[in-house]
């Protein structure tokens, strides 16, 4: 029984932190809203977390998605740009290569980005 109350107790807590970030997630919501729906999370734990559930749940993974799909984005810009930059200085068309080897082999960039800018570090050497 002990195991029961603290798998709940955790799960309990892992709900908690759940709602209270995607309360400070969500673009849409005002800063009153926001320390509205904060304050009766904090105050009132339970029916505040069971009420937000309710009112604003079905538009919880939406936001996560969107979350998700932005920090994707900037993940594999960053690494298109990374990949385009010309080598820096002390570097050698090898280890450039190698660092663009070691990104594809990763899956960090596509078949095409590699061939798009494995064919710019040859070119430019």
């Amino acid at each position: 029984m002990t195991m029961l109350w603290f798998f709940l107790w955790i799960m309990w807590f892992v709900l908690l932190f759940r709602v209270i970030g995607d309360i400070f997630r969500d673009d849409r919501m005002s800063g009153w809203g926001k320390a509205g729906w904060t304050l009766s999370v904090c105050v009132l734990p339970y029916l505040g977390v069971f009420v937000y559930l309710i009112a604003r749940g079905r538009g919880m993974g939406e936001r996560d998605r969107r979350q998700m799909q932005r920090q994707e984005q900037a993940f594999r810009s960053y690494v298109q740009e990374a990949a385009a930059e010309t080598p820096a200085a002390g570097r050698t068309s090898t280890d450039e290569l190698a660092r663009l080897a070691g990104l594809h082999d990763h899956g960090d960039i596509t078949d095409t980005e590699y061939a798009q800018a494995k064919a710019k570090i040859l070119a430019s050497h």
